[in-house]
């Protein structure tokens, strides 16, 4: 059962029984009573929507993705624990920019915030007309932004009310957006932005068919993630060439999903401002990959037809992997990555069944 499902059980259940409870207050009370008791039902279906990106408890909203910077320098970012997911894109230099996809909330402040690069007009599509936020882009690759299914929101085209710059961060890890002020623009303009809906993966409970880890790396040419499972907080702790990944809020980072998806990256027609080769990653096709939720790693296999729907994730036997509800990263790599299985010796340290 995934979790649509099971909330929708949750929400009829709970809407039956105050319906029950509702027609004794008619009786007792009169129509004021039943009014006040279809506000508690309103609130209660209102309380259990999920976002259908991440699974969070919410609803489903504007999409604004935001090109963010993963340098050294770039880091504690800003606004990303209010991210729904989280797509880390291979860039120049063996380097990572990440691709951070807002719905269920939109947070006042997000960044670094840097360019834009081949591979999101491809990965961003499956999401529809997004509201996209970047500092900029290579001169041969803004046409290409234009006409991509974008709603066009660089920092080129909008003014300091929007990007401004930190004082108390160096160029050109400086630049931050004014999130909540954007999409309160873009909303007075009418913008046909894309609400969140399904885009190929589910939430709910899976059984454990995986291997359970303590730890996991994920590496690129010149950087690193590393993860490591929280039974406390049932979330995957982050950290970022060996450091603890904090955002600015001092929250350690951290999703409930981590996607591995081994994807092809090759040398695409545009360089950066140095000459350097960006790396194009396809995510249209089919491969192999991960999926890590509850303390698992489990083998998968991932496909998106098109660049127009989103991607599945199956075992080899074709059936569904349902993620953990909560934030999603993707990692978008071709190097395999480590696990450190937990032994028998350490079996307490590894999720109980049925554990969440």
């Amino acid at each position: 059962m995934n979790l649509k499902q099971m909330s929708f059980k949750k929400v009829l259940i709970a809407s039956v029984s105050l319906l029950s409870i509702a027609l004794v207050f008619g009786a007792v009370f009169g129509l004021a009573g039943i009014k006040d008791i279809g506000q508690v039902i309103t609130k209660v279906e209102k309380e259990e929507s999920r976002n259908s990106i991440s699974g969070r408890i919410g609803s489903d909203g504007p999409i604004l993705v935001v090109k963010i910077d993963d340098t050294f320098a770039a880091h504690p970012q800003a606004g990303l624990e209010d991210a729904d997911v989280v797509y880390i894109e291979q860039v120049e230099g063996g380097l990572t920019r990440l691709a951070a996809v807002f719905s269920s909330k939109i947070p006042d402040v997000i960044g670094p915030v840097r360019s834009a690069r081949i591979s999101d007009i491809e990965l961003l599509e499956q999401f529809g007309r997004v509201a996209f936020a970047y500092s900029g882009a290579q001169s041969k690759l803004l046409p290409v932004i234009a006409e991509a299914n974008l709603e066009n929101l660089g920092a080129q085209r909008l003014g300091r009310d929007i990007y401004a710059n930190d004082p108390a961060r160096m160029a050109p890890t400086a630049m931050m957006l004014q999130a909540k002020t954007l999409m309160s623009k873009v909303a007075a303009q009418a913008s046909a932005i894309a609400i969140s809906k399904n885009i190929g993966w589910n939430f709910g409970d899976f059984k454990e068919t995986g291997t359970v880890i303590s730890s996991a790396k994920v590496s690129w040419p010149a950087t690193s993630y590393d993860l490591a499972w929280s039974q406390l907080e049932k979330r995957w702790l982050l950290s970022n060439r060996g450091l603890p990944d904090l955002a600015a809020s001092g929250i350690h980072l951290g999703p409930t999903t981590f996607v591995i998806q081994l994807v092809s990256i090759t040398p695409s027609e545009y360089f950066d401002k140095f000459g350097g080769v960006t790396p194009f990653s396809a995510t249209v096709g089919s491969g192999k990959g991960f999926i890590l939720r509850d303390g698992l790693a489990i083998a998968a296999l991932w496909n998106r037809p098109t660049a127009e729907v989103g991607t599945s994730w199956t075992l080899p036997t074709g059936e569904e992997i349902l993620f953990a509800p909560g934030q999603v990263w993707v990692a978008l790599t071709d190097k395999a990555p480590v696990f450190t299985p937990i032994s028998t010796s350490n079996i307490a340290d590894a999720p109980k069944k049925g554990s969440k």
